[in-house]
């Protein structure tokens, strides 16, 4: 598959990692549908991007607007070959923490985001892109997660984020697996210590430290770097089932 060819839909397309990736994708000729709950931020960054670019609002913890969002984003684009699960939270706190133990209520909320959310559309995506007519390969369409560092080296704090992260991981090879009599794969990529909107936050020096961890190169990473890896698993055909780190080799100390 090549990137012109791309017809995408970007959860938590507004902002961040998301809306990175649907701006390479608009930029490379493709069409991209941005999938948020953010309606305002969302409509104008697909705006932005031009008529290769649409927004639909969908909440991924809500399967019934999962499956809406995606037949809308198919039928808007001409088809559907390539989901990339963006939407997420940080969802940080510790187990037992300075008000008590974690509440299960909040740990459920990030479970059903981060992965919940990844899940269900998948399901929906996958269940359109069954139906593609095969490319050379016999290829019909393409998952990506969103993974984490964290889902390997799991900071203080981390303890539902991580759980999340490692799960999304840990799904893909069963999932890729499955799909494959489909022509439908399915990768997960791990991205470090990003420059994201949550960074922008952050005083400059705090920035400037945690990009001197990284051993190289010793910055934050890019938004764009994490698109062009999707643009580039997009046309590798043997990029399936497994997870890829893109951080720069920083390992991650406990706190």
């Amino acid at each position: 598959m090549k990137i012109q060819d791309a017809r995408a839909a970007v959860t938590g397309g507004a902002s961040g990692l998301g809306h990175a990736v649907a701006r390479h994708l608009a930029a490379a000729g493709g069409k991209v549908t941005l999938l948020d709950v953010q309606e305002g931020p969302g409509r104008a960054a697909a705006a932005a991007l031009g008529p290769n670019a649409a927004f639909v609002r969908c909440d991924v913890t809500s399967e019934a607007e999962v499956n809406s969002a995606m037949e809308a984003a198919a039928a808007r684009m001409g088809g559907l070959n390539l989901l990339v699960n963006c939407a997420g939270v940080i969802g940080a706190g510790r187990v037992l923490g300075k008000n008590g133990p974690m509440a299960g209520e909040f740990f459920t909320k990030v479970i059903h985001i981060n992965l919940i959310g990844t899940f269900l559309c998948d399901k929906a995506a996958a269940a359109i892109m069954q139906n593609n007519p095969p490319a050379a390969d016999g290829e019909r369409g393409l998952l990506i997660h969103t993974s984490s560092v964290a889902a390997f080296e799991g900071q203080i704090g981390q303890v539902a984020y991580s759980a999340t992260k490692a799960a999304v991981a840990g799904m893909t090879l069963p999932i890729a697996r499955e799909l494959a009599r489909f022509g439908i794969r399915c990768v997960s990529i791990a991205p470090g210590i990003f420059h994201t909107p949550m960074m922008d936050g952050m005083p400059k020096e705090v920035q400037d430290s945690l990009g001197a961890q990284v051993p190289f190169p010793a910055r934050l990473g890019k938004p764009e770097e994490f698109a062009q890896l999707v643009a580039a698993v997009f046309e590798i055909p043997m990029l399936n089932g497994t997870t890829v780190r893109l951080d720069g080799a920083i390992r991650m100390q406990p706190k």
